[in-house]
């Protein structure tokens, strides 16, 4: 029988079941860097291995899938004042509109999203990961209005998720049609909008 060679001694190892978090930061920063150098065409887990110094056993025991690792790349560029409490449901979502189409427009991050989005498309794996991800930002985003229900902006019987919904709707179809909109007033007019509805004033 023969017998199996040693890994490199530069390998990085896993500790069973639980991530390394020097493994998961190194492999998580390769993903990243990869992205950037080379776009989604020239992503790979093969490459985020090596770059990495990882055994492809070990990013597929952690993230099933290309998506997955692509979604946590994504969350880890993702900037932390996208959502504020500015006092008025107008302005948080202004700044969370302007932040998102900002973030997408000026990194990689409107790529990966846009991949992430046509896998979920074709693959149940890659669409289970999308789901979890858009239900947790779905919560987030809901916040907003959730502030404006309690300091009576607005209706009491608002559904916050439906709300969270049409937002997450109006910025991914203009992901998707490479419209990231980011013009001020332009965005202003599209927060007073969702927040103020159709109806003329008295009606």
């Amino acid at each position: 029988m023969s017998t199996p060679e040693p890994e490199p001694e530069d390998r990085r190892r896993s500790i069973g079941a639980r991530r390394s978090p020097e493994t998961e930061a190194a492999i998580l920063m390769a993903a990243e860097a990869i992205v950037t150098e080379a776009g989604i065409a020239g992503f790979s887990i093969e490459a985020v291995a090596k770059r990495a110094r990882a055994g492809k056993p070990t990013i597929y025991k952690w993230w099933p899938n290309k998506t997955a690792l692509l979604l946590d790349v994504y969350h880890r560029q993702k900037p932390a004042n996208v959502h504020s409490d500015t006092g008025s449901v107008e302005e948080d979502l202004l700044v969370f509109l302007t932040g998102i189409f900002a973030h997408w427009g000026d990194s990689g991050a409107g790529q990966i999203f846009r991949y992430v989005i046509a896998e979920a498309q074709r693959d149940a794996t890659a669409a289970a990961a999308l789901a979890e991800y858009a239900r947790e930002r779905r919560k987030q985003t809901g916040t907003i209005f959730a502030r404006g229900v309690e300091r009576g902006e607005l209706a009491d019987d608002i559904d916050v998720g439906l709300a969270a919904d049409m937002v997450a709707g109006f910025i991914w179809q203009r992901l998707l049609t490479e419209r990231l909109e980011r013009d001020p007033a332009r965005l202003r007019q599209v927060a007073r909008q969702m927040v103020r509805g159709l109806s003329a004033p008295g009606t």
